[in-house]
């Protein structure tokens, strides 16, 4: 199943209805004064890490996207943004850790080149991944390195002038589905197949993983929007009937 969005400003107390998943986007190119009173909502070992960025445009893009995930949740929590704590498990993928971890909220978070992405659901584990697409990557080797041989075979079918997109399209399933089993990159990749060609639905094909059933997983491509250049996708351990689309709310003065 594929997303057509349509981005809309959220209320200001948001809900999630039991069979729903909200992506929200955000603009990470914030002006300085933005940037700094979302660095003041993050803890101390947050601030630190942004601080170790070489680039001050990394360090921005680090506190905006992190910032704004603490003032996402907290919408759904009806809690302040300090009181929004994470846990993470072996693998690094956080959660939600604490008293601000008794609501069943799953999510994930996203950002490539101006923009990030923000998946909130109760169903279950979901992963979001986005990509700037960038025409200069040699897609052949990378993807003989990191897609399974029936993707690597698929790939070589597509037409020419739509390899680039079926490639991201591939990248960004596999990327969204193994964030949603966050695992990283321990889950060898040449044991699932997504879909990449152009026009066809997201989905995850097969699964070679002991204990893993493909029917159970939904994979969606997302059109990310603000100009073209990105692909982005999700997974989720379900079958949500509604994706809803949100976009921060906040524009600068």
């Amino acid at each position: 199943m594929d997303a057509a969005p349509s981005w809309n400003i959220p209320p200001e107390r948001v809900a999630l209805q039991g069979d729903e998943v909200h992506v929200w986007r955000v603009d990470l190119a914030l002006s300085a004064e933005r940037v700094h009173a979302l660095e003041q909502t993050l803890p101390a070992d947050e601030q630190q890490r942004a601080s170790r960025f070489h680039f001050l445009k990394d360090r921005n893009h680090f506190i905006v996207a992190r910032g704004l995930l603490r003032a996402i949740l907290a919408r759904y929590l009806a809690s302040d943004v300090r009181a929004v704590h994470f846990s993470v498990n072996q693998y690094g993928k956080p959660a939600l850790a604490g008293e601000s971890g008794n609501a069943p909220l799953f999510f994930n978070v996203t950002h490539s080149h101006l923009m990030a992405l923000y998946a909130v659901t109760s169903i279950g584990e979901v992963g979001i991944d986005l990509e700037y697409i960038k025409r200069n990557v040699e897609i052949f080797q990378l993807a003989e390195r990191f897609f399974s041989p029936r993707e690597v075979a698929m790939l070589r079918t597509v037409p020419s002038q739509l390899q680039y997109e079926a490639f991201f399209n591939c990248w960004t399933r596999k990327e969204a589905y193994i964030k949603a089993r966050g695992m990283g990159l321990s889950l060898d990749l040449q044991l699932f197949d997504v879909s990449l060609a152009p026009g066809m639905p997201a989905a995850l094909l097969d699964s070679r993983e002991v204990g893993q059933d493909a029917a159970r997983w939904s994979l969606y491509d997302l059109s990310p929007g603000l100009g073209l250049g990105y692909k982005a996708a999700l997974a989720i351990a379900g079958h949500p009937l509604r994706l809803t689309f949100w976009q921060w709310p906040e524009p600068e003065a």
